[in-house]
């Protein structure tokens, strides 16, 4: 709470989970957050190859009010979060090594008391090669198919496999993206219920997001959906056709080029 620090104070934290969120109440003075997340072992750079990047990502809460968010990197403030921002989600990238902050100033108000400046965060050290990247953050390729190598890594690591159709596309223009209902057949693998029964009996349903840019289509078939959470939302990653899913296993198998098992029928 603002009411407890100082005037003109800055208070120091650190964030070392890998996600949760931030109330700041009554915003007087500013806040200082380090950004420290504890890195799984598995993102520690690979011999010979370059260091990988940790990714933070920001999303307001929809009563963000009285502080703009600034990220803080080699001494220079770039701003992330002006007061009464749109919901949408921020994300950036820096090295291990480098000294990155998030500062979040109080704007000045004669009245700070119905103020709440409030976000969800989420830092990552592992988010560095697709298809591992959530599609909301990759800017650069979000929107290419998968090849055969991302499509076998994706269903032994992402955070849901669900074999499926479309059921319906819907664009969201205001943050820029689409989300796609789907009515899943079978589900292989869900970290967190994201498809629950509610569409034809013994059919679970739910949504994935994607892109607004991609220009994602409904279209007959069955897929293989597979994707990440990103603040309690299913977000895309690789989404091939069933029968071209079939063919690339099998011929991985074949090869004992497969990363992981996976129930083929």
């Amino acid at each position: 709470s603002g009411l407890s620090q100082e005037a003109g104070s800055v208070e120091q934290l650190s964030l070392h989970c890998a996600e949760g969120s931030l109330e700041w109440l009554y915003p007087t003075g500013a806040l200082r957050l380090r950004l420290a997340p504890r890195l799984p072992p598995t993102s520690a750079a690979v011999k010979g190859g370059s260091p990988p990047h940790v990714t933070a990502c920001i999303k307001p809460s929809g009563t963000f009010r009285g502080a703009q968010l600034y990220l803080e990197r080699g001494g220079v403030l770039e701003l992330l979060l002006p007061e009464a921002p749109k919901p949408r989600a921020r994300c950036f990238s820096w090295l291990p090594q480098e000294k990155v902050a998030l500062f979040l100033q109080a704007t000045p108000h004669p009245d700070i008391s119905r103020r709440i400046a409030a976000f969800r965060y989420e830092l990552r050290g592992d988010w560095l090669a697709r298809p591992a990247l959530p599609a909301s953050l990759s800017a650069e390729g979000a929107c290419r198919p998968c090849n055969d190598t991302e499509i076998l890594m994706a269903i032994c690591t992402s955070d849901f496999v669900i074999r499926g159709s479309i059921r319906s596309v819907s664009n969201d223009a205001e943050l820029q993206e689409s989300i796609i209902g789907v009515s899943a057949s079978r589900i292989h693998r869900q970290k967190f219920p994201l498809f629950q029964a509610g569409g034809r009996p013994g059919r679970p349903v739910g949504s994935i997001r994607t892109p607004l840019r991609c220009g994602v289509k409904p279209g007959p078939g069955t897929f293989l959906f597979t994707g990440w959470l990103h603040f309690g939302e299913a977000w895309l990653s690789c989404a091939p056709r069933y029968r071209d899913f079939q063919r690339i296993y099998e011929g991985a198998q074949r090869t004992r080029q497969n990363p992981c098992e996976f129930p083929m029928d």
